[in-house]
């Protein structure tokens, strides 16, 4: 999967190598500032059933 991506992707090395980078930042954005917010409303950390 990751050759086809590769492959896939414009330009020479340096240049994948930076619209990779670039990919990966916008992914991450949309997980800490969108998903993981929605995501923490149904997980309660503070409720735990270890060592009691």
């Amino acid at each position: 999967m990751y050759a086809a991506l590769w492959r896939v992707l414009p330009g020479p090395a340096w240049v994948r190598v930076l619209i990779l980078v670039i990919l990966i930042a916008a992914v991450l954005y949309g997980l800490f500032w969108y998903v993981f917010p929605w995501v923490s409303q149904f997980v309660n950390p503070q409720e735990s059933t270890v060592g009691g």
